[in-house]
């Protein structure tokens, strides 16, 4: 099954930890941007964990996503919250706003299904276009590393209510001269009534630091202003090295 036609369950495995991340994106609303936020964007918004939040915040949002069932779920959270529907089917490397944003965001690997160098700067590009001066764009990715381990798998579970989710995803096939990794996610679902499995396969483009440094530079709207990794310490900035696995950049519009 396609994992995204499954809204409901996609957002307990996703949304169930949203509390560091929002806390995240707060401070660097405030501490990175050259410029008052009050409207973000998210390409690949999925389920909006992160947007309705930020809508119930007082930020004006909108977003954009491949799948019509991730985009109808949020659009409805959306409107349940008293915000007018502001998320829209759409390509994350060919989009254009009717308004200037000063913050985007896209936090867990959504980056990496862009499966080429010119889909992955046509979409810095397409931010970039969207964000006022000074504006901030903060991407979160898993790096390959070139030197020690690679983390093969993560697993985790999540519950609301009667619903509980187990989710596992493991790699299957990594190519780095190709620079493609295949990956396996599988929910667990178990309701009251009922449990049964859904499995889906994934492919992300792979980017070692050197790689990713290369991209951003290619465009030129864009400058590193910090990067940490996914504990979102905001105190803890990182270096990034050979060894580093886990990132978030905090590019900003020059």
């Amino acid at each position: 099954e396609n994992l995204y036609d499954y809204p409901h369950y996609y957002d307990l495995v996703y949304g169930s930890d949203w509390k560091a991340e929002f806390e995240f994106l707060l401070h660097c609303f405030e501490q990175h941007a050259l410029c008052m936020v009050s409207r973000v964007f998210e390409p690949a918004c999925g389920t909006g964990r992160l947007l309705f939040r930020l809508a119930k915040k007082g930020y004006q949002v909108s977003g954009l996503d491949l799948s019509k069932s991730a985009v109808a779920f949020c659009n409805r959270r959306l409107a349940r919250s008293g915000t007018s529907e502001q998320v829209f089917v759409g390509n994350m490397c060919d989009f254009q706003l009717d308004h200037e944003v000063e913050a985007a965001f896209n936090m867990i690997n959504s980056f990496r299904h862009l499966d080429s160098e010119q889909a992955a700067r046509d979409h810095l590009r397409c931010v970039a276009a969207t964000l006022a001066s000074g504006g901030i764009y903060v991407l979160g990715l898993h790096l390959s590393p070139a030197e020690g381990t690679t983390t093969d798998g993560e697993s985790w579970s999540a519950r609301r209510g009667h619903l509980c989710v187990n989710s596992s995803l493991h790699c299957i096939d990594r190519d780095l001269e190709q620079r493609v990794e295949r990956y396996r996610m599988t929910y667990d679902v178990y309701t009251p009534t009922r449990n049964f499995q859904l499995v889906d396969e994934v492919a992300f483009r792979t980017y070692t630091a050197a790689q990713m440094a290369e991209l951003i530079a290619s465009v030129k709207d864009f400058a590193v202003v910090e990067t940490y990794d996914f504990s979102y310490g905001v105190d803890q900035p990182i270096e990034i090295d050979e060894r580093t696995e886990d990132v978030v950049y905090v590019l900003r519009k020059k």
